[in-house]
């Protein structure tokens, strides 16, 4: 793994070298701050990417902040909106940048739509990654996020803008130098040549086109307002509107602890529970387990010793290696076999095994 990503980091190199070997065959006149500026926002794609590695997880997941663990910026439902804005951005910007007025009308108008777009989306992403409040994760205090996500969007920006001055200015340029021997056609072609250019017409079609593309997603399953909820359906960012679950308990890592950072559906969690006066999300196995540790406890407490000294020597560590959603999922069905052993135990020498039961972890 230690040598996987220093090979991925020549191979981002290597790419961004030929690529631009390839942009200079294809564009004239390419400039010295034209390059550097490509070189960083494929720079600031490596950045985020890393972003999203450490910021991976949903607002319906609970995370254990020691583990480096921490929340995505986007909503999961509706991401698939996100994505399809940023590569029709990303290939509008390329062709303009490339093509500039040599693209033909219609295709500079719907690149210039998109770069449109693309300035108002990125404009959301850099409010909503400016501020991330990590106060409720407890010991995760630090603010690495803003940094590793804030340079795609910003430089975005900046792209943005500067393709759209170039495309007015060459308008403007292309369309005064335009004469008629016809004094009215040439009066009227300088008079929309200051009032609609391209991106005039970019504005002018800007929601028509938003819509289409809309309506196309919604038959892939997105909402009609997915745009907004994928912002909005976080945690812990500028514009989320959702909480997130207690954070994990890393002291009480074991077995059936880590099973309840499982799939909902697969590990059932019921309530919130209190461990070592922290809070910690209770499924029934998690109770059965516990239930069955008291009345050992009670029974024997030489022999609770015993098996607890043992569970803790090796039960965290094997923990560390499994806390993940599936491999939560996994343990869950793992412990199934144990769970129900628990559970017959509890029936067979518990006066109220139930009561027993759910008295664990009550807060």
């Amino acid at each position: 793994m230690s040598m996987i990503f220093p090979l991925l980091l020549i191979l981002f190199f290597v790419l961004i070298y030929f690529t631009i070997k390839g942009l200079k065959k294809k564009k004239e006149n390419i400039t010295t701050i034209e390059i550097l500026i490509f070189v960083l926002y494929m720079l600031s794609f490596l950045l985020f990417g890393i972003g999203l590695i450490t910021h991976s997880n949903q607002h319906t997941d609970a995370i254990d902040p020691v583990d480096l663990e921490c929340y995505i910026p986007f909503g999961e439902k509706h991401i698939i909106t996100l994505i399809l804005y940023f590569i029709c951005f990303n290939i509008s910007a390329g062709f303009i940048w490339v093509k500039g007025r040599k693209l033909p009308p219609l295709s500079l108008v719907l690149f210039l739509i998109f770069l449109f777009i693309g300035i108002v989306i990125n404009s959301a992403i850099l409010i909503q990654i400016t501020t991330h409040n990590t106060e409720t994760l407890d010991v995760y205090k630090e603010n690495i996020g803003t940094f590793l996500f804030i340079f795609t969007p910003a430089l975005s920006l900046i792209i943005a803008i500067g393709l759209l001055i170039k495309v007015i200015k060459e308008e403007k340029i292309e369309a005064k130098n335009k004469t008629y021997k016809n004094k009215f056609i040439n009066y009227c072609n300088t008079f929309l040549a200051d009032k609609f250019n391209e991106s005039i017409w970019a504005l002018l079609f800007l929601i028509p086109v938003f819509i289409t593309i809309t309506i196309i997603l919604m038959l892939f399953g997105q909402d009609v307002n997915s745009i907004s909820k994928v912002f909005t359906d976080t945690t812990t960012w500028a514009l989320s509107q959702k909480s997130h679950p207690p954070i994990l308990d890393h002291k009480g890592h074991y077995l059936c602890t880590v099973a309840a950072k499982g799939s909902p559906d697969i590990v059932k969690p019921i309530r919130l529970g209190k461990r070592h006066k922290n809070i910690i999300i209770v499924n029934r196995q998690l109770q059965i387990a516990n239930a069955f540790e008291e009345m050992i406890t009670d029974i024997s407490p030489k022999l609770h010793r015993f098996i607890r000294s043992n569970y803790d020597k090796y039960g965290y560590n094997l923990s560390l290696k499994i806390n993940s959603k599936m491999g939560s999922n996994i343990t869950y069905i793992l412990m199934k076999p144990l769970e129900w052993i628990f559970l017959i135990s509890l029936y067979l020498l518990c006066l109220n095994p139930e009561k027993k039961i759910n008295k664990q972890y009550k807060i």
